[in-house]
């Protein structure tokens, strides 16, 4: 049963309430930070829908009618009921604000979520955060089961059933162990790089989807071939600088071996390694409350790149 068109709102019934109280418009005015005309045109469109007076006014102030007092008797009610439903609202929001649960793979989680938690602490100081790692296919499988309401991935798009956004540019790099042949040379060739058997992450990486699909721009017909396939980062590193083969990297993975020397980078001509790392959260359901500031956060450090 919907309600009638003769019922006021509720800003109009705590008006009405206000001036009773107070015994003048112009005291109920002020107390609701509005002037005094909008006060006395909001009780008369109440007037209008109710079709009675509400209010006597004279020069010692204002008060209500027999109507007038019946009517606020009723609003009484339902002002306490809003109340009570604003209250449980605000209870929701703030349970919804006090967890947070994303996913993110691995090269994010580790090289950029932590920097943006710190801003998000900022934010929201009481928050808790629980975060799920894995790869690419990984993190969307969680957001797409509900287990994170936010996810952040390598790969070029987006699965079916989930919206994305760019939060951060990245590029993949070949890595060798400094005795190897590559290590000498500041740029090797796609046909040289495709020839040679890479140790990789495993199928659903973000990381080895993005470099197949590079390479499958310039060789369609190119077919993968792995010398290892390994599930994390640190064992790829420590594998090719322990001599074990080439690898394609993120950059921010490697920064600190290239530093030190412990790993080398050959350019590779004639391929662009670019790509840029995404948001991800279920198509038409835009983040909210503390994974929507992440989201934020995020966004501002690539516009800030």
């Amino acid at each position: 049963m919907h309600l009638s068109p003769r019922v006021p709102d509720l800003p109009a019934l705590e008006l009405l309430l206000s001036v009773i109280e107070l015994g003048s418009l112009g005291r109920a005015a002020e107390s609701h930070g509005i002037s005094q005309p909008s006060a006395s045109s909001r009780i008369r469109y109440l007037e209008k829908l109710v079709g009675v007076p509400v209010l006597e006014r004279s020069t010692r102030g204002s008060r209500a009618t027999p109507a007038g007092a019946l009517i606020a008797e009723w609003a009484r009610t339902v002002l306490d009921a809003a109340h009570q439903l604003d209250a449980g609202i605000s209870a929701l929001r703030e349970e919804r604000n006090s967890h947070l649960r994303l996913a993110a793979s691995q090269t994010v989680a580790e090289y950029l979520v932590p920097k943006w938690l710190i801003g998000l602490r900022t934010h929201n100081p009481t928050t808790s955060v629980a975060l799920e790692s894995g790869n690419s296919a990984d993190v969307a499988r969680a957001v797409l089961d509900g287990r994170a309401e936010i996810g952040f991935i390598e790969s070029p798009r987006a699965p079916k059933g989930l919206e994305s956004r760019p939060v951060a540019r990245d590029h993949l790099v070949v890595v060798v162990a400094p005795d190897h042949a590559w290590a000498r040379r500041k740029a090797i060739t796609l046909d040289e790089l495709t020839a040679t058997p890479l140790i990789q992450r495993e199928t659903g990486s973000g990381t080895r989807t993005a470099f197949e699909l590079a390479v499958a721009a310039h060789l369609p017909d190119w077919r993968p071939s792995a010398l290892l396939e390994l599930s994390s980062t640190t064992a790829i590193k420590t594998a090719v600088a322990g001599g074990g083969g080439p690898a394609v990297l993120s950059s921010l993975a490697v920064a600190d071996e290239l530093a030190a020397g412990t790993l080398r980078s050959p350019a590779v001509t004639d391929l662009d390694l670019g790509r840029t790392l995404r948001a991800v959260w279920p198509t038409g359901r835009r983040p909210t409350g503390p994974a929507r500031d992440l989201y934020a956060i995020a966004h501002r450090s690539l516009t800030a790149a």
